[in-house]
């Protein structure tokens, strides 16, 4: 069999290409490794999705999915390997097979990015977290070190004051970055204080897991800050692995598409967090698979 459409991933970009690709007609299914929502489901709140005024990131989620679902989009659990072109065919690699397909979208998304210092790899997930909402309970009435400035990083470092007995911030930069809001509203938590201009070198353990982190200012002085858990905000990793072959991302793993969501390869498209892009939001990704979704459209019917 082969599919008019493959998307790869089932964030909001991928989930709005599948429902428009159904509704469409398309022969079309999506991929997706985990859970649907993409970076929705790290996320506490969202206040800035037109229409849903303030709702929380799974809710959000579901409500996306559960419209794919509820059109009939077909919702494939598996991980895309690697593409290749096969003529007009495309043919994507999972662990259990390979799926053909007329075009492609790749809505991939991104994953955290990792401090890579000392003990890191071995308090993952015992200690070490890159998601609030999942986590954050977990730290109730306990003491939490955020990492990062930006608007993840204070976004969740203010829910995680509403659980935690205190969170410390600690920012490579002079100032927080993210936006004029939400500095605001950690300014006024009496709970939180701020290490600016600091990197975290270490993380400390002992034999029950992550006890706190040693972090560097400019001059070079060091501080230890003692701590029951971390979550990191550093910034985020291009999921693209799958297409390293075909020369299509730029030298961070961004793949470069133009307006009309096209990549160098014709009938391969891209889109939300995964293209080279000014602004990462759930708006701009939604509409990048409206897009992508109009133009593959475009390019099947020209093949006929």
């Amino acid at each position: 069999m082969i599919y008019d459409l493959l998307i790869i991933g089932a964030g909001p970009a991928g989930i709005t290409a599948g429902i428009y690709a159904k509704r469409a007609n398309l022969k079309v299914a999506m991929f997706e490794k985990g859970a649907p929502g993409g970076q929705l489901m790290n996320t506490n709140e969202i206040e800035n999705y037109t229409g849903a005024k303030k709702v929380a990131g799974f809710e959000l989620a579901t409500m996306m999915i559960d419209h794919a679902y509820d059109l009939g989009v077909e919702v494939i659990y598996d991980e895309v390997t690697k593409i290749t072109v096969d003529g007009p065919i495309k043919k994507l690699e999972t662990s259990n097979g390979i799926y053909e397909t007329k075009t492609v979208i790749i809505a991939s998304g991104n994953v955290p990015r990792r401090l890579g210092v000392e003990n890191e790899d071995e308090l993952a997930m015992n200690g070490i977290s890159w998601c609030a909402i999942c986590d954050g309970p977990l730290y109730k009435d306990r003491k939490i070190v955020v990492v990062g400035g930006g608007n993840s990083a204070v976004e969740e470092a203010i829910y995680l004051s509403t659980l935690a007995e205190h969170v410390t911030i600690v920012q490579n930069l002079a100032e927080l970055t993210a936006d004029m809001k939400a500095r605001d509203i950690i300014m006024k938590r009496n709970n939180v204080d701020y290490h600016y201009s600091s990197v975290v070198t270490k993380f400390l353990k002992d034999d029950k897991g992550l006890t706190g982190v040693v972090i560097k200012n400019e001059q070079g002085e060091e501080t230890t800050i003692y701590a029951d858990g971390v979550f990191e905000y550093v910034g985020l990793i291009p999921v693209t692995d799958m297409v390293k072959d075909l020369n299509i991302t730029n030298k961070y793993g961004y793949i470069e598409a133009n307006e009309k969501m096209e990549t160098k390869v014709p009938g391969i498209y891209a889109a939300g967090d995964v293209i080279v892009k000014q602004i990462r939001q759930v708006v701009t990704a939604t509409a990048d698979g409206a897009i992508a979704v109009q133009n593959c459209l475009r390019y099947l019917e020209a093949q006929d």
